[in-house]
């Protein structure tokens, strides 16, 4: 037995060699086979062809910027033009597809994207709503469904997942990533990738992602949107970039480049960013996409006229140009003219042509198209089932006193507020092919769970917003909200004597789904006075006063906090908004989901974010100070610091127990807490663990998420939670960018959110 042992072990290791061996070798052929393919096509191909190959156009159905392309189905069939978006459907996908593989010369297939990006016709919670959820399975499954129903209406590549690190919730495009940590963001990203590309880019029901926008774009001074960003390479390497390499590490095939400038370069002709950082550094294989006109606009940045650009971005690495045509019409001249090389554009189109490849186009341009499909497999009833799960893990409860949550399933509720029996905001921003009208309202979820059980009482209370400029602006693309005739007056006054009638009041407020995402940058990022003036009127009643709310950003909060007797944040849910919302709302299901971006008490405290660097003089946070890193109005403190979310329960946390306290080398240290459900309800909890390094070569942030587990506990049950930590856990990237550890002493902190942890410290040598 003792000589079988080891036998065995070489047996299988062998297999495992033999297995890993096979799969580099397949690789290998089947990149052989791709290059010899793409080779043979490009022998065929005039110049004209090979640089219609990285013309991506619109016809009009999804834009987000004032230019859409015309002559689209003639450029088709003279193979001008590479790729679609914005066109989705069975039928339609087909009809255009056709121009290219029957009518075009050498019969190259289209690509076709659109801008999924939590959801297509099932429409999930906004991404950083869906981060909240600290539920990878979940985040994976959500991006699957979504490619499912997209290759259903004949898409096959998907403009998502946005890996942008945000800290300036001012930004509207908050709301499309997973918040302000690296760590966590690579995570999300990870799991994106994976749930749009699946095991192969040529099965049915799996897309190409596309990941954006690269780069650095959430660091866009001001939080104003398409604005300048300017860091340094450290903050670059450290907190920025992490998530987009994880999206490549995870097999994405194409990246879209950012509006923003890096390094005072615009991301779109930036060949340290698009070659020398993507390509050499990383290894990155796939092609790079421009954002919407984003080669056009370098004009305006100050670089030349469209001709000089459309040079500069193909000799940085920019494969294929975004509606602008700048490629299509310019490099030609080009050319002849000596600004490019028929090498660069070789290589664009090669990229482009390989991605086709890799998709399974060229040996089935149309398969994904199957009318049975797009009927079987969009908006099903397991869709939405899961997009109420997905909605209700994502929600996060940020105040309740006095045990207000979970609602009785009796008795009298007022239900307030523009958001309450309002179908078409349940969706939130960045919902291309979703129906509002197939979404379930609060009001309608409310009934569906309570029945008659309970008596409801409706007021709108309010519009979404009274202010003539934010309604303008927010309301642009559908010509302005939809508001009630009454004074603001008249609708408060409904509200309140509805309130007095009822033994709690829920008031369902918050953001439009305009007032987040692209071009929605706000200064004020209270919720809108019109509601605020609601809120305070329902306060006086003196009833129970429930805070559901909308929002595609961290909010300031700070009334709210004080005066409302709970706070769920629900983001914008989806689909299933108002049944998710109800089943947390009456306890169906306990809430568990933690914020991944810090809420500000004022926008004068922005940035926020938990992972700061500390200061020379830091304030302790204690009594009157001067010459501290303090304001003299408010407390530097956050007013919900990131990784925060309540629950119906409490949980206890133990101190940290480390399996030794001193290390050398690639030891391995267990960290262990034991978590103990203190109330009455059955929770989940995330504990959240972080690092310090208070000595380093250069300054650390005061501590950096690693890893967290998320548990399941009964009441008064107990759980030991332990994590592994490795030299992996402690690397950062140095003065000279060099990604490593350094010996000393490391700080281990667990707990239920960023600012509530407990401690313990370890030494750790070479």
């Amino acid at each position: 037995m003792k000589n079988y042992i080891p036998s065995l072990r070489i047996f299988l290791l062998a297999i495992l060699a033999l297995g890993v061996n096979y799969a580099s070798a397949q690789t290998k052929n089947d990149a052989a086979k791709m290059n010899a393919f793409v080779t043979q096509l490009m022998s065929k191909m005039t110049l004209e062809e090979k640089i219609g190959q990285l013309n991506l156009v619109t016809m009009g159905r999804a834009i987000t910027g004032s230019v859409v392309n015309s002559g689209v189905e003639s450029r088709i069939k003279k193979g001008e033009i590479g790729g679609v978006f914005g066109v989705y459907g069975a039928a339609d996908v087909a009809k255009i597809q056709d121009l290219a593989v029957k009518e075009s010369r050498l019969h190259i297939p289209l690509i076709f994207g659109l801008d999924v990006i939590h959801g297509h016709r099932t429409i999930f919670p906004i991404p950083l709503g869906i981060s909240a959820t600290w539920d990878m399975g979940l985040i994976e499954q959500s991006a699957h469904i979504a490619a499912k129903e997209a290759t259903a209406e004949g898409l096959n590549w998907v403009f998502s997942p946005m890996v942008d690190i945000a800290r300036d919730p001012r930004w509207g495009r908050i709301s499309e990533g997973s918040g302000e940590d690296p760590w966590y963001g690579s995570q999300v990203a990870k799991a994106m990738v994976k749930g749009y590309q699946g095991s192969s880019m040529t099965n049915s029901d799996a897309v190409m992602a596309c990941v954006k926008h690269f780069a650095l774009y959430g660091g866009a001074e001001a939080g104003r949107e398409y604005n300048t960003v300017d860091m340094s390479l450290i903050r670059m390497y450290q907190d920025y970039l992490p998530p987009y390499k994880a999206a490549l590490d995870a097999g994405a095939g194409s990246f879209m480049s950012s509006f923003n400038t890096v390094n005072g370069m615009p991301a779109t002709v930036n060949k340290w960013l698009l070659t020398d950082l993507l390509r050499k550094q990383w290894g990155f294989k796939g092609f790079v996409v421009s954002d919407y006109t984003a080669l056009n606009e370098v004009t305006d940045h100050g670089l030349g006229d469209l001709q000089t650009v459309s040079a500069l971005a193909l000799k940085a690495g920019l494969d294929m140009d975004m509606v602008g045509e700048g490629f299509l019409t310019t490099l030609k001249k080009s050319l002849k003219e000596g600004k490019v090389t028929q090498q660069e554009i070789d290589q664009a189109c090669r990229r482009v042509l390989e991605a086709k490849y890799k998709l399974g186009l060229f040996n089935n341009p149309n398969k994904s198209i199957d009318p049975e499909r797009e009927q079987r497999d969009v908006l099903t009833d397991d869709h939405r089932k899961f997009a109420r799960t997905i909605a209700e893990h994502s929600f996060v409860l940020l105040k309740n006193s006095a045990q207000t949550l979970p609602l009785k399933k009796s008795g009298t509720i007022a239900l307030v507020g523009p958001l309450a029996n309002n179908h078409s905001e349940m969706l939130g921003t960045w919902v291309i092919a979703g129906d509002p009208e197939k979404s379930v309202s609060v009001m309608d979820g409310i009934k569906n769970i309570v029945g008659n059980n309970v008596n409801i009482l409706y007021a709108r209370g309010s519009n979404i917003t009274d202010d003539s400029l934010l309604g303008v602006r927010a309301f642009a693309l559908n010509n302005g909200q939809i508001k009630d005739k009454r004074s603001p007056k008249e609708m408060i006054d409904e509200a309140v004597e509805t309130a007095k009638k009822a033994d709690v009041v829920v008031a369902v407020v918050g953001e439009s789904a305009n007032m987040s995402g692209e071009s929605s940058s706000r200064s004020d990022i209270r919720i809108p006075e019109s509601q605020r003036d609601l809120l305070k009127a329902l306060a006086k009643t003196g009833k129970p006063l429930v805070i559901v709310l909308f929002n595609g950003r961290p909010l300031t909060l700070t009334w709210e906090d004080e005066h409302a007797s709970a706070i769920l944040d629900a983001w914008a849910p989806g689909t299933e908004a108002g049944n998710a919302i109800a089943d947390v709302l009456f306890g169906n299901y306990n809430p568990a989901g933690k914020i991944t971006a810090t809420f500000p008490r004022s926008v004068g405290q922005i940035p926020i974010y938990y992972n700061h660097k500390n200061t020379g003089r830091p304030y302790s946070g204690k009594g009157p100070a001067k010459f501290k890193s303090d304001y003299l109005d408010i407390s530097n403190d956050p007013l919900y610091p990131f990784g925060y979310g309540l629950s119906y329960t409490t949980f206890n946390y133990s101190d940290v127990k480390l399996d030794k306290t001193t290390l050398k080398g690639n030891e391995i240290l267990k960290a262990t807490v034991t978590v103990t459900n203190t109330g009455k309800y059955s929770g989940e909890e995330v504990v959240q663990m972080y690092i310090s390094d208070p000595v380093a070569s250069i300054s650390r942030s005061v501590k950096e998420l690693k890893n967290y587990q998320k548990v399941t506990l009964q009441p008064g049950e107990t759980k030991e939670v332990t994590f592994n930590i490795t030299t992996n856990d402690l690397k950062f990237y140095n003065n000279e960018l060099v990604y490593d550890w350094e010996p000393g002493q490391f700080i281990v902190q667990i707990g239920t959110n960023s600012s509530d942890t407990h401690t313990a410290s370890v030494q750790w040598g070479k």
